[in-house]
């Protein structure tokens, strides 16, 4: 993938230049020294914590939690905690951390460092799927760069989990982080206190680490300089699919999704957008001027998730792609409930018969009970995603599916997918 820039040009997250210029030196040279606090300096955890609120940061890997709000209810822990940084962009279709990793890693360590200081933490876990090694050696060459240079106050070492699509979800992290596997654990509530060998753990994206690191050197007021009121910032966004220059582009939030295909080359030929990742939605072409922040994509149907845009071209079959998608994240289930090991997979089937114009209405009608029955039993969210994108599809491709159901497939059910959709290495999940 190739880092490009996105009309606005916005600078942020990104500002050091590529791998090439990923050292210590010109990081330093480009955002000068990170103001640590003093050991003594007892106001810094609610002075960074206030900074952070006031900047309206929310978390990047998908969630959209406040950040803030994640490091006020650790700060309230009598145990000194672990920071757990997460690396593992488990989304196919997400290269975004990857890049961010790779080409600024000092300022995803600058974030962990701050947050660590701020809470009294015991160390940092930087976790990075072990199927990812370029990541992995890029943050690890990082750490050794501040340690010889007297600026690692925070024991720090990389990690590498199973790389599965759902052990990037923070139970799951934890979960590995603890000696278990990593699949995630049921949680009726969120936000939940997750714990490795008793001490309470904050997980946050290495975007979002980023970006406490930014707002560390600059303050609360410069950060919401960029961006949509009620979404300042930047934020990293991987684009694929029917487009001409697909790659990694920082954009202010507030951007309208127009604006974001314009930018990596699409032409007028695109029937939607899937936007967030393969447990997110589709959008039809009536949303493309919406702007890109969680409200405005919580009313068109969608949210901005893990940062993914993929282009579909009006010569490709939504309904096609959604049924690959749905059978790569029903291989994906860790098996841990019924939903999962049962409804995906039959959910996928009726959808590849809908798509292929081998059904009737009666299928339809049995997928549409198999979304509400799976819908919200899940041990985890994964089942919740897979109903979300299928339903996404049957509505913004309503017109195909009766055309489907009425005189048999269309051509673009026979094109070349445009997904990323990876072998599985079948490993354990430990």
């Amino acid at each position: 993938m190739t880092t490009l820039d996105s009309p606005p040009v916005t600078q942020r997250l990104l500002a050091t230049g590529g791998p090439e210029h990923a050292g210590l030196a010109n990081h330093l040279a480009v955002h000068g020294t990170l103001p640590v606090p003093e050991r003594r300096d007892r106001d810094f955890a609610p002075r960074l914590v206030a900074a952070i609120e006031q900047s309206g940061l929310t978390g990047r890997g998908g969630g959209g939690f406040p950040t803030g709000k994640k490091m006020a209810l650790l700060a309230a822990q009598r145990r000194r905690p672990v920071i757990a940084v997460n690396t593992m962009e488990g989304e196919p279709a997400s290269h975004k951390d990857e890049v961010l990793a790779t080409s600024s890693p000092h300022l995803v360590l600058d974030g962990a460092e701050l947050v660590a200081r701020a809470l009294g933490a015991v160390g940092i876990k930087v976790c990075v799927a072990h199927d990812r090694p370029a990541t992995a050696n890029a943050l690890a060459f990082a750490i050794d760069e501040r340690a010889a240079a007297g600026l690692l106050s925070v024991p720090t070492e990389v990690v590498t989990p199973p790389g599965r699509y759902v052990s990037g979800e923070e139970s799951a992290l934890v979960h590995w982080l603890d000696g278990g596997e990593s699949t995630p654990t049921f949680r009726v509530e969120k936000p939940t206190i997750l714990r490795v060998g008793g001490r309470p753990t904050l997980v946050d994206n290495a975007e979002t680490m980023a970006n406490i690191g930014l707002i560390g050197r600059y303050g609360p007021v410069w950060f919401r300089e960029v961006g949509a009121p009620d979404a300042p910032g930047t934020t990293l966004l991987t684009v694929s699919g029917a487009v001409s220059r697909p790659g990694i582009y920082e954009i202010p939030l507030g951007t309208r999704v127009d604006r974001v295909l314009t930018g990596a080359g699409a032409d007028s030929g695109i029937a939607a957008v899937l936007l967030g990742g393969y447990g997110g939605a589709w959008l039809g072409p009536q949303h493309f001027s919406s702007p890109l922040t969680p409200s405005a994509m919580a009313t068109a149907g969608a949210s901005i998730g893990a940062g993914v845009v993929v282009a579909l071209a009006t010569s490709s079959c939504g309904l096609a792609e959604t049924a690959r998608i749905a059978h790569w994240m029903a291989g994906e289930s860790a098996g841990q409930c019924g939903p999962c090991v049962f409804g995906l997979p039959a959910i996928a089937e009726d959808l590849t018969l809908l798509a292929a114009g081998r059904s009737s209405h009666s299928v339809l009608e049995r997928l549409c009970h198999r979304l509400d029955e799976v819908e919200g039993r899940g041990a985890c969210g994964h089942p919740d995603g897979v109903v979300r994108i299928v339903r996404s599809a049957l509505s913004v491709f309503a017109d195909d599916l009766a055309s489907h159901l009425r005189s048999g497939p269309c051509p673009g059910s026979r094109a070349h997918t445009v997904l990323a959709l990876p072998g599985r290495d079948g490993g354990p999940w430990r």
